[in-house]
């Protein structure tokens, strides 16, 4: 094999690609796509010389030709209430987080689809990181294997990974074929065999792609919308400049119609005075009714609350106990579903909204960020900077 030809990461392969791999690639019958699928995302196995049921002649074809690079962790950190943080390299300058949280019943974890975010939402943490690149469709699975892995996760057997939310840093939306096809694995019977209700993929309201992804694939959507009208939204949620409530809505009509009894659920961050007002519970009560009128099905539309998590230099505050109580009344009152979020790995920066991996930031947003931390430090005296490591 010549020296500058790159071996094919088999991470990036979903069950069509890697059985297209060995018949075209390598001469072999498709079948043995599948046992080695089964080594690397069963076992956990990245040796070819340790998948024994494979003879020597295609084990030597597969290490001339393939490799499985997993993503090395760079730092792993519990937190008390065991939620468990990755660092996970990428490349040389950069690093993305993942997140497991355990609950009962069930083990989720939070994946990342992206090195940053193009999208500048005014209170996430991620966002004040800027944005290099998309993550490959091995670097997004390899999340998936790192935590199995760790947490001994046997498909269909010792099952403790029981959901993955593409919720992590990034838009999953503008990395469009490699999610769908890293999600495609975790719902393979030769990958992760999770069910297609227990993947959820989570937007900012990339209307287009919306519809692309409820012509694609089979998962649960989870809508990022933090604000019931357009001129809070806007100011919230940059994109919705774009894709105002109205169009995303009706992208969500389209999706769920295409998807008999789904739901979708819509995540919405309660921040102190900004968005956790009564009328703003009672503008966002008449959105679901209208959304569930829309398709004609009860619960279409589900709320999940999520009390803000703090960062260094925010502006927001979280919301009260007693006003995030109110507001779910409200909501309750008015017969919209709705769930507030139990905050979990806040202690280790693990919380909706506080993942912050390392990004060697194409745009200005870092470094902005960082100049506002070190404003706010001189003005309160404390000298030195306070941006995070």
């Amino acid at each position: 094999m010549n020296e500058s030809t790159a071996k094919q990461n088999l991470l990036d392969l979903d069950r069509e690609g890697l059985e297209r791999f060995f018949a075209d690639t390598l001469g072999e019958k498709r079948y043995r796509a599948h046992q080695v699928m089964k080594w690397i995302h069963h076992r956990h196995v990245t040796d070819f010389n340790e998948m024994t049921d494979l003879g020597k002649a295609l084990r030597a074809k597969l290490e001339e030709h393939a490799e499985v690079r997993v993503p090395q962790v760079q730092f792993e950190k519990p937190s008390t209430d065991g939620t468990h943080k990755w660092l996970l390299g990428m490349d040389g300058k950069n690093a993305i987080e993942a997140v497991f949280i355990p609950d009962k019943g069930r083990g989720t974890l939070c994946v990342s689809s992206q090195v940053g975010c193009a999208l500048n939402c005014q209170f996430c943490s991620t966002a004040t990181q800027g944005f290099n690149r998309n993550l490959s469709t091995a670097e997004i699975i390899g999340q998936v294997w790192v935590a199995a892995r760790h947490l001994g996760n046997v498909p269909h057997k010792m099952r403790k990974l029981t959901n993955v939310v593409m919720m992590g840093m990034g838009e999953p939306l503008m990395n469009f074929d490699n999610v769908v096809r890293a999600m495609s694995i975790m719902r393979d019977d030769l990958g992760y065999g999770l069910a297609n209700k227990r993947v959820t993929l989570s937007t900012a309201g990339m209307v287009p792609m919306i519809d692309r992804l409820g012509e694609e694939s089979d998962v649960s959507l989870a809508v990022s919308l933090h604000a019931p009208n357009d001129e809070l939204r806007t100011e919230l949620v940059p994109l919705n400049k774009k894709y105002p409530i109205a169009e995303l809505m009706a992208a969500c009509e389209r999706y769920v119609m295409r998807k008999p009894r789904a739901s979708i659920t819509f995540e919405y961050t309660l921040m102190k005075g900004v968005n956790d007002q009564p009328t703003h519970a009672r503008q966002l009560a008449r959105l679901m009714r209208q959304f569930d009128n829309a398709v004609q099905m009860k619960d279409a539309g589900k709320v999940n609350l999520i009390p803000f998590n703090p960062f260094p230099g925010t502006r927001f505050e979280r919301s009260t106990e007693a006003d995030i109580r109110a507001f779910q009344k409200s909501l309750l009152d008015a017969q919209v579903l709705t769930m507030v979020r139990r905050t979990r790995g806040d202690d280790i920066d693990a919380a909706c909204g506080q993942l912050k991996g390392q990004v060697a930031d194409r745009t200005r947003r870092q470094a902005e960020h960082n100049k506002r931390l070190q404003a706010q430090a001189d003005a309160s005296g404390t000298g030195g900077s306070s941006a995070p490591a």
